[in-house]
Formats: C-alpha cells, structure tokens, sequence
C-alpha cells in the first residue's frame, strides 16, 4: 500500500505539509532545479500520514541525495499562501538546518530522485539574493547566524 501525503485538495485550493532541508557545506546552500520552472527551491517534500517532520525530513533528503543527514536543528516554519496555475495553495513548511555531513562532496550526485529533469545545486550563500529561490525568505534570513525558530508567513 502506498503511502499517503498530507496533502489534499477542496474547492479552494489546495493544502501541503512540507518538510524542507537546508543542507550546508563551504559557505554553499543545496538546492534543487526542476527544468520545467525557472526557480531553485529546497531539498525536501510532503509529509506522510504517521509521519513527523523531522523523519519527512530526513527521508526526503536521503531520496533525494542518496545520502544519510542528521538533523542539527529546526530553523524556520513558514505558513506560505501563494497562487501557481490558477489555484490557491496553503502550504505549511518546517525547514531544518542539517548537521554537515564529511560523507558529502559538493559535485555528488547531479540528480535528485525524480531523474535527469531535477538537478541539484551548490549555491554560494552570499549571492543568493541574485537568485531566483523559492521560498524567498530564504535569501535573507540564512546570512544571519538565528539561535531560536523563526515563524514566517508569506503570500506570494
């Protein structure tokens, strides 16, 4: 049997639980790139039912690396309201910091799991502002050295 995402769909939209990972090596960020969307986005993905969002977390990162992370701690939690292709999405996020990992090289693996059409990417943290990253908080909020959990909430 299948796994179930938390994720559905009404009428009004559409509702994501997402577990992102930010993995950081040399002053560089891993990100991901869909060769379908101009945007960078986070390593990570939906929640499953009888899952937490640290072993989503961990999961994701692992399918979509190959390698094994630890989680170091919880940075963010976004609340993220946007419109993609004409229907409303409420998407809830949790973004942890990874514990650096000396297994992971910085030119691993090109692809993610989902094939040649996702590719990943080392990214310097200093010039990330010039990019276009989803989600955009992200460009800012990293540069500074955060002790406790930030709460964000964003309509895009």
């Amino acid at each position: 049997m299948e796994e179930q995402n938390i994720a559905f769909k009404t009428n009004q939209g559409c509702f994501t639980y997402r577990a992102a990972a930010i993995i950081i090596k040399d002053d560089k960020l891993l990100l991901v790139k869909h060769e379908d969307y101009q945007c960078y986005y986070t390593i990570g993905g939906k929640v499953r039912i009888n899952e937490t969002s640290e072993e989503a977390v961990i999961r994701e990162a692992y399918e979509e690396t190959g390698i094994e992370f630890q989680i170091d701690r919880l940075l963010f939690i976004q609340e993220r309201l946007f419109e993609m292709t004409g229907e409303n999405h409420h998407e809830i996020g949790f973004y942890f910091l990874m514990k650096e990992n000396t297994n992971i090289d910085l030119y691993c693996r090109k692809f993610t799991d989902q094939g040649t059409k996702e590719t990943l990417h080392w990214l310097p943290i200093e010039s990330i502002d010039k990019t276009y990253l989803i989600p955009e908080f992200l460009k800012t909020k990293l540069l500074f050295n955060k002790i406790g959990i930030e709460h964000i909430i964003s309509k895009d």
